[in-house]
């Protein structure tokens, strides 16, 4: 039995099949069925129900879950305490973030910390959705996690970072409206490019552009979330972004204003309640002077689940949620 096996045990169990374990791992799923077969045969019982697209597990998988979570804690903890005699000399960290969030603000942190602790390599892995952050720490496949205020983070260390906030970008040549924001009905009048339901970014546009039961339309959309801004430059449709992005498309032609009301955002780092490693506790002690927190002052998030984005995204008048 391999710890690489575990994992990718626990990631089937996850996310509730071969493919969708396969394209979050980044691994070949003949690979991936190869791995689960080795397990069970060192075993001696499948793991795995077939069940049309999904799988469902068996006694046995049902009871090699919290074994398998243990080791896996097991193996992190031996780590911790290799990196807490050696220091910061070397090791990895992987941190799994929202897109937006990985522009800004995770970017400029990751640069800060590289300076400090050039010998830590790091891994941003990205989500399919606000919620598979809080999965991917819990399990363990990340240690740091980024996200919007996700719905549960019972069982998780967290603390909220500062507010940023989403401008809207129009492709070049754009008329300016009359004023020095854009009104979020005029923008929701706009064709728009945007990432896929279910993903961040879209979830901004469909809820607090949805004035008057009208859906925003989404003219163009796109898996390539790098592609956004060269869409909007190139004069396919308007879009919604983070501060960051935003002045960087303002740098090359598009225009960019703030919306009326202002859209801001808060983003929260997680980690597991338990032993981090060196270099995750060096970047949450950065992280906590980056954003003026003390540590141990930790501000307290609720733990109970949100109730819409008009939590997390908190526009300064009832327009932006469509009342």
């Amino acid at each position: 039995m391999e710890r690489r096996q575990l994992e990718y045990f626990l990631a089937i169990v996850q996310y509730g099949g071969f493919t969708n374990a396969s394209r979050r791992l980044r691994v070949a799923q003949p690979s991936l069925s190869q791995a689960i077969r080795a397990l069970e045969r060192d075993l001696g019982a499948p793991l795995f129900n077939r069940l049309g697209r999904g799988v469902g597990l068996t006694a046995a998988g049902q009871a090699l879950v919290r074994p398998a979570q243990q080791t896996l804690r097991d193996f992190t903890t031996a780590r911790v305490s290799v990196e807490q005699v050696i220091g910061l000399t070397g090791g990895r960290l992987d941190i799994v973030a929202l897109t937006t969030l990985a522009v800004d603000p995770l970017a400029g942190l990751i640069g800060r910390f590289r300076e400090l602790h050039p010998l830590v390599d790091i891994r941003v892995a990205d989500p399919e959705h606000d919620n598979a952050v809080t999965g991917m720490v819990r399990t363990g496949e990340c240690e740091l996690g980024l996200a919007e205020s996700p719905a549960n983070l019972g069982g998780l260390d967290h603390f909220k970072l500062p507010d940023q906030e989403f401008l809207a970008v129009l492709p070049p040549g754009s008329r300016p409206p009359r004023s020095t924001a854009l009104p979020l009905a005029e923008l929701a009048e706009l064709p728009l490019v945007s990432s896929p339901e279910g993903t961040a970014m879209r979830t901004l546009a469909d809820r607090v552009l949805t004035v008057r039961g009208a859906r925003p339309r989404v003219a163009v959309e796109t898996t390539h979330r790098a592609a956004i801004v060269p869409l909007v430059l190139s004069g396919a449709g308007a879009a919604l972004l983070p501060r960051w992005l935003a002045e960087d498309a303002g740098r090359r032609g598009a225009l960019v204003m703030p919306t009326t009301p202002r859209l801001v955002h808060n983003a929260v780092m997680m980690w597991r309640s338990q032993q981090l490693s060196t270099a995750a506790a060096a970047f949450l002690d950065l992280v906590r002077k980056d954003s003026g927190t003390a540590a141990g002052e930790l501000p307290e998030l609720p733990v109970r689940p949100l109730e819409g984005c008009e939590r997390r995204m908190r526009p300064e008048s009832k327009l932006a949620t469509g009342d």
